[in-house]
């Protein structure tokens, strides 16, 4: 079993372990998954399938804290990969259903995509009544517009 591989089965064990435990081992095990992201030796569409299934589980009715260790997971993986705008569309979709807290992270992966799809998204939230998420809002749209392609110059 190479590294990959080795990390790969961390990850399906924590899954495993995640389908079967209370929430406080949910917590743990998403953990897990994260400090996995972390390493930054993970195959792309293993990085992919990983923050899909993590997107799944911040977007359900579970408790709070295991939310947030889902996005938390999401969050440490772009900060270690390029993460596409089609593979966390569904928290941009869902956007509106996080509490404050958990929104904020939602906009700091959008961000991270420099996806101007995320756009619309990041830009209702420039004047959310919450201070910290029209922060958060501020930075990830400086970081889509960080990468906004250069306009061309048609007087030369």
């Amino acid at each position: 079993m190479d590294g990959q591989q080795a990390l790969m089965a961390l990850i399906d064990s924590a899954w495993a372990e995640l389908n079967g435990s209370d929430a406080g081992r949910r917590d743990l095990c998403l953990d897990t998954v994260s400090d996995v992201l972390e390493t930054g030796r993970l195959a792309q569409d293993d990085v992919e399938r990983t923050v899909g299934r993590l997107a799944t589980v911040a977007l359900s009715g579970e408790n709070h804290a295991v939310r947030e260790s889902a996005l938390h997971a999401v969050c440490t993986a772009s900060a270690h990969y390029e993460l596409p705008y089609r593979v966390v569309e569904p928290l941009a979709a869902g956007a509106d259903g996080f509490e404050p807290l958990l929104l904020a992270y939602v906009l700091s992966v959008l961000g991270s995509t420099r996806d101007r799809a995320a756009l619309p998204v990041v830009e209702r939230f420039l004047h959310h009544p919450h201070p910290e998420v029209r922060q958060e809002a501020s930075e990830a749209l400086t970081d889509l517009d960080r990468h906004r392609e250069p306009t061309r110059d048609t007087t030369a």
